[in-house]
């Protein structure tokens, strides 16, 4: 990759002038660059024959908050050094929440120079009219949000919506489904809708939500907070979202090290008959290895247990 121009840079896209020029912020911004490409090229999310002269559309969802921003800024960076060939359509929807300020996207848009649209929908009132105030809106406002950005991304012709979430989101969705929903799941980087029309991305897959926070903050992008949500308490995302950070304070690294494994999955050394044919498994004749068998590297936490108690003798 080129270095990172400098913000004084007159071809620079207008959204990415007022970069930080300090040594620091450029690691920063080139990690999620690097970061960002990796997962659209180790996931398939541009189909063979993309060129600059046969372009697909995807439509960026921005919310206002630092993960959409930083989404936004890591595509339009992409698309402009030539590494994209996408075109990019920015779409807020706008879900008549109390005290939501409507200027701040177009004016963020126009200033920067970015196509974009503003969908206004009251999903607001239809979560808060079915939903108990007790109860937590997450699941229903997710799926009208979807519904009307699968059909406002029809309306363009757009091949995928794009979303900002990042590694502690996928981390997060896999402990609540662990724990509260007795499977082994996540959001996957890449996957199709229902209706199998549409594909929906995730290029920050692979993203620290730290490093956002950090590139928000430098790029003093205007932040709406969400106070549908948001405002709730007692979130089952937040208790697992303090969980991670107190593991990672307790052991830096250790998202990582946990973000990874969701790519190194071995069925069979899970329970789920559906993917390993457990019943039909038996001892083969000779020195056949079979698939299967015991882990090939032991277990990191069996070797530092082993190596505790030696110590302790």
């Amino acid at each position: 990759m080129n270095d990172i121009a400098d913000s004084t840079d007159t071809d620079v896209p207008a959204l990415l002038r007022n970069a930080p020029s300090s040594v620091e912020f450029k690691k920063l911004r080139k990690r999620l660059l690097r970061q960002a490409r990796e997962v659209i090229s180790d996931f398939g999310m541009l189909a063979d024959g993309t060129s600059q002269e046969k372009r697909p559309k995807w439509l960026v969802c921005l919310s206002g908050g630092k993960d959409s921003y930083t989404l936004l800024a890591v595509l339009i960076e992409l698309q402009w050094r030539g590494l994209l060939p996408v075109e990019l359509i920015a779409c807020n929807l706008d879900q008549a929440q109390p005290g939501f300020p409507p200027e701040v996207l177009p004016n963020f848009f126009e200033e920067n120079g970015v196509e974009h649209l503003i969908v206004r929908e009251d999903t607001y009132s239809i979560v808060t009219d079915k939903i108990p105030e007790h109860r937590t809106y997450c699941s229903l406002c997710s799926r009208l949000r979807r519904g009307i950005l699968y059909r406002v991304a029809r309306e363009q012709g757009c091949e995928a919506i794009v979303l900002g979430h990042h590694r502690d989101d996928i981390l997060e969705t896999f402990f609540m489904n662990l724990f509260h929903g007795g499977r082994l799941a996540s959001m996957p980087p890449k996957l199709i809708n229902d209706e199998g029309d549409l594909l929906v991305l995730r290029p920050l897959a692979y993203s620290a939500e730290s490093d956002i926070a950090k590139f928000s903050d430098g790029m003093q992008f205007p932040i709406i907070p969400c106070n549908l949500c948001g405002s709730q308490d007692g979130l089952q995302r937040e208790e697992v979202k303090r969980m991670l950070q107190g593991w990672e304070r307790e052991t830096p690294g250790r998202l990582g090290v946990m973000a990874r494994a969701l790519g190194h999955t071995r069925p069979s050394h899970l329970l789920d008959r559906t993917l390993y044919d457990f019943v039909n498994l038996r001892p083969a004749a000779g020195d056949v290895a079979v698939e299967g068998g015991e882990a090939e590297e032991p277990c990191g936490a069996s070797l530092a247990m082993t190596a505790k108690l030696f110590a302790a003798e």
